[in-house]
């Protein structure tokens, strides 16, 4: 199930818990997300009307935030490199919000996803992925010959 981002509510749409100085907010609706919040030492004298009263002015100001982000998606040129090694981390991350591929298999193996040159397994593939945790995903499939080119999409049922 998706999770959404979360949003300002009212103690009755949540549930608090602290565990030493983090306090846990959890909401009723569980597609949204669990938000953990670090007060430290405060929280201990903190009602949880004042914790939401100050996680909902931080959600505000996110949300406000988020309303002024150019939304276009960033594809790197075929030809240049659309992910890196990120060595802090051990493993691959994308240079931009697309990435072209193709799919390949492997009966003894299992299945790969081959981005500039490099073969993935699903696991690396997933950790590739992790960087954009949280967003939402779309995937097209086109031909092997076809992957630099963007697909006119028709929404329909199949």
């Amino acid at each position: 199930m998706p999770v959404r981002r979360s949003r300002p509510l009212s103690s009755d749409e949540v549930r608090i818990t602290r565990e030493g100085g983090t306090a846990v907010i959890e909401y009723a609706d569980p597609v949204t997300r669990t938000i953990s919040l670090r007060l430290g030492p405060a929280l201990a004298t903190m009602t949880d009307s004042a914790v939401l009263e100050r996680i909902n002015a931080l959600l505000e100001a996110d949300n406000a935030f988020v309303a002024t982000v150019d939304r276009t998606l960033t594809e790197v040129p075929p030809g240049r490199p659309q992910i890196e090694y990120f060595a802090p981390g051990g493993h691959w991350v994308p240079r931009g919000d697309v990435l072209r591929g193709h799919i390949e298999a492997d009966l003894e193996r299992g299945t790969f996803v081959r981005i500039d040159d490099i073969q993935f397994d699903m696991a690396a593939f997933g950790k590739l992925l992790e960087t954009f945790e949280g967003f939402g995903i779309r995937i097209a499939f086109v031909e092997e010959d076809d992957v630099a080119e963007r697909p006119e999409i028709l929404v329909k049922e199949p």
